[in-house]
């Protein structure tokens, strides 16, 4: 095998869940299908996958498998299950929902955190996947972190720890492999690695005490792979991102930490990366920082060439190569292969999605928050806040945050950050039933939604307008707003945004029947 071939096998480049060119919703980082095509008969030994249906997913993972001169990784960020990226699979709450759960509960916690992975393991196994991006391992310690949020599993050392330890569990149980990301934490930080370098400056007793023990709880469970974070921790390394730090991987994750499995870049093309490197010195240093795979290069062919070059030049030895193409290798022969056809795995995940129903409610039941008395008192203005107004997974036409409030006369209206500064008179007269979709997500650059929901609550609440809050996403958002209502505004809180979310919680407010407590008292 040619040295280009073999460097080759070291990349994973991202794809479209859908099948056709002109369905990619991200054209400018997901290849076409003559570029896939290409890269794969040259040995890339790994894709990247998101949107679609998850029918769309089967056919496709069996798709890129015939393309491949070489057994592929197949990985998604699947974080709250399989169907949060790929509708027809199960989408559960997200992880932060258990942190919850944990302080009350750890016994719980733990098993549900087990059956979250399981979910996730089984589904994303019958759809073709081998390989999933979680648990975010990450210590959500910082309220005003836009990008990790209710990713992580939890807001402090103890609660990570336990609920990454056991989701890794269960994912790997099920015969696909886990990701330990992303290290060594990107909990304490209130900028995006999406758009900017965040700083970290915290020293390694600090490190050791809060932003490590989730992930040495993941590889003392066999994790099989952890992500590295675009941060930089000048008591590590003055000068380089972790993702580019051999301090940060070979020093304190492959030696302190003695991790030795693989090692996997978080997506060059994040600006904190991509806006200081070029494509291939960004491959060739991370490589030679310790990373094993290099997640989405901004130019595959750029980052093969600076590889190769390296390798010709001395600067990399052909034993390091070794090493990793090794530990590629191990890593796929602990998956199992899933269905030999896109059929038989969808009937694998019909059945899934039935018997996990169960799970997905439980969860959701769990991390319900609820308080005043209801219903929201309409007609009146049903004020839905969402990242999109016109992409948003959250909110299909026959969505609960649309068409409960409806049947009372709430009217509804979208309204999302390109729309500007939100006043009060913009909102004509009457009741206003408001419900926020927020939530830390990639390229939002804001934890809290960008919008003064205080003030506004404040204003609604001294006119007698406010007819009830609904809060789907972040609990400090919940926490800031709850404080402030009386007991006569019906409000009520989850971690989902999902239609199953909706429902619940407006069957809290008193659009419908209340289905349960926050599940604390167990």
């Amino acid at each position: 095998m040619s040295l280009r071939r073999q460097l080759a096998e070291l990349l994973v480049l991202r794809c479209s869940g859908h099948l056709l060119d002109q369905q990619r919703r991200y054209p400018q980082w997901e290849a076409s299908n003559a570029e896939l095509q290409h890269w794969l008969a040259e040995g890339v030994g790994g894709v990247i996958l998101l949107g679609g249906s998850a029918a769309e997913l089967a056919l496709r993972c069996r798709q890129l498998q015939q393309w491949a001169s070489t057994p592929l990784l197949l990985c998604a960020d699947v974080e709250e299950g399989v169907g949060q990226r790929f509708e027809g699979a199960s989408w559960l709450v997200p992880p932060l929902a258990l942190g919850g759960v944990h302080q009350h509960n750890p016994t719980a916690a733990i098993e549900l955190a087990r059956a979250y992975g399981r979910c996730t393991g089984m589904e994303a196994l019958a759809l073709g996947l081998n390989w999933v991006l979680g648990p975010v391992c990450d210590v959500n310690n910082n309220p005003a972190n836009p990008v990790i949020n209710v990713r992580a599993w939890g807001e402090t050392s103890e609660s990570a720890a336990a609920l990454s330890r056991a989701f890794t569990e269960g994912l790997q149980g099920s015969g696909v492999l886990g990701c330990a990301k992303h290290f060594p934490g990107h909990g304490d930080t209130a900028s995006d690695s999406h758009l900017e370098l965040p700083l970290i400056p915290h020293n390694l007793t600090r490190l050791n005490a809060v932003e490590l023990p989730p992930f040495k709880a993941a590889i003392d469970a066999g994790v099989a792979s952890v992500m590295t974070a675009h941060l930089l921790l000048p008591a590590l390394d003055p000068k380089r991102p972790a993702t580019l730090s051999p301090a940060v991987l070979e020093q304190l994750l492959r030696k302190e930490l003695g991790f030795s499995a693989l090692v996997v870049t978080d997506a060059l093309v994040m600006e904190a990366i991509s806006s200081r490197y070029g494509a291939g010195e960004a491959a060739a240093l991370a490589f030679e920082a310790g990373a094993d795979l290099i997640l989405m290069p901004a130019d595959a062919g750029a980052a093969l060439d600076a590889l190769e070059a390296g390798f010709r030049s001395g600067r990399f030895s052909s034993a390091r190569l070794e090493q990793s193409l090794h530990r590629r290798r191990a890593a796929l022969a602990r998956t199992t292969p899933s269905p030999s056809t896109a059929q038989e795995g969808l009937d694998q995940l019909a059945a899934m999605t039935a018997e996990h129903s169960g799970l997905s409610h439980q969860l959701l039941e769990r991390s319900l928050e609820c308080q005043g008395q209801g219903p929201p008192a309409g007609p009146g203005l049903n004020l839905i806040r969402v990242d999109k107004s016109l992409n948003c997974p959250a909110l299909p036409l026959q969505a609960p945050a649309l068409i409960r409030p409806a049947q009372l006369g709430f009217t509804p209206r979208l309204i999302d950050d390109l729309a500007g500064p939100l006043k009060l008179r913009s909102l004509g007269d009457g009741p206003v039933l408001l419900q926020l979709l927020v939530r830390g997500n990639p390229f939002r650059g804001s934890a809290d939604g960008g919008n003064p929901w205080q003030r506004l609550v404040g204003e609604l609440l001294e006119q007698q307008r406010l007819a009830g809050l609904a809060v789907y996403g972040s609990p400090y958002l919940w926490r800031e707003l709850s404080a402030l209502l009386p007991q006569n505004i019906p409000a009520a809180y989850s971690p989902g945004q999902m239609p199953a979310a909706q429902e619940l919680v407006l069957q809290a407010m008193g659009l419908g029947t209340c289905a349960s407590d926050n599940g604390f008292t167990d």
